[in-house]
């Protein structure tokens, strides 16, 4: 079971949970095996509560039925002297669900972490600064269309100013997620919790994914990722985070400004 749960997830077993009995062990790996199916909430929940219940072990806790709600409040009030209040708040909410599945499966009697209140956090003004049309057609503009990454990087910032799709459901697209329907363009996003979100294309839009597809020779391959490296490394996955990179270096070369200045947000762009 260790084995086949540590590429599953990117922490070693506690010590707390090495200390128990096979039951506990098997229940603590299927919470993130059976419980939770997105990739990155695994691997976000696995070191947040790998890391409160090493915090509980060097406080002198011997199991997890010994963990109690002054515990938990403890250990948040600590996270929001040293980390923001939403990290706080999600790593609250990972031991609070970590702890109902282990009261749902008999391991303990009660949640610690039920209780708990996390700081509060208002968001009255984003951080991100919004492109408008017009800057939003300049930048599409400025992108050269003659080689085969702006190819990639117009269709790619297309999608995103178009149909406003998150950055994670953009890059997740295969080619044969772009398809024809009743003569129209159409791109099909792979959304959280398993949606598929479908809808016709922009005629900007369609321009630029054809000119990609076409130009790059992607119609061979409609299993493959529509979004990918090329060059060295071709065919890889772009990285998560890699359209900010790429949306911010494409707007400081167009206003003479240095990298590193806050990154594009699309969706409040109506073309």
């Amino acid at each position: 079971m260790s084995t086949s749960s540590a590429l599953i997830i990117p922490v070693s077993l506690p010590p707390l949970v090495v200390s128990a009995d096979d039951r506990v062990q098997t229940r603590f790996w299927e919470f993130f095996v059976n419980n939770i199916r997105n990739a990155h909430t695994r691997r976000t929940y696995g070191r947040a509560i790998g890391e409160f219940l090493a915090w509980c072990e060097q406080r002198g806790l011997a199991s997890l039925i010994d963990i109690k709600p002054l515990h938990v409040g403890a250990y948040v009030e600590m996270l929001t002297r040293s980390h923001s209040a939403p990290t706080a708040k999600q790593r609250l909410a990972a031991i609070r669900m970590l702890f109902d599945w282990l009261v749902t499966g008999q391991i303990v009697p009660t949640n610690p972490a039920a209780s708990v209140r996390g700081p509060k956090h208002v968001v009255k003004v984003g951080k991100t600064p919004v492109l408008d049309p017009s800057e939003a057609r300049t930048l599409l503009d400025s992108i050269d269309a003659t080689t085969p990454i702006g190819l990639r990087d117009r269709a790619l910032i297309g999608l995103m100013v178009y149909s406003f799709a998150r950055v994670g459901a953009a890059l997740a697209m295969k080619v044969e997620d772009v398809y024809v329907q009743h003569r129209r363009l159409w791109v099909r996003l792979h959304e959280k919790g398993g949606k598929r979100h479908e809808m016709p294309c922009h005629h900007n839009l369609e321009a630029y994914l054809h000119a990609y597809i076409d130009g790059c020779g992607l119609a061979n391959d409609p299993k493959g990722l529509l979004f990918c490296t090329i060059g060295r490394g071709a065919g890889e996955q772009l990285p998560r985070h890699g359209h900010h990179r790429l949306s911010q270096e494409r707007r400081d070369a167009r206003e003479g400004r240095q990298h590193g200045e806050p990154c594009l947000d699309t969706h409040d762009t109506a073309l």
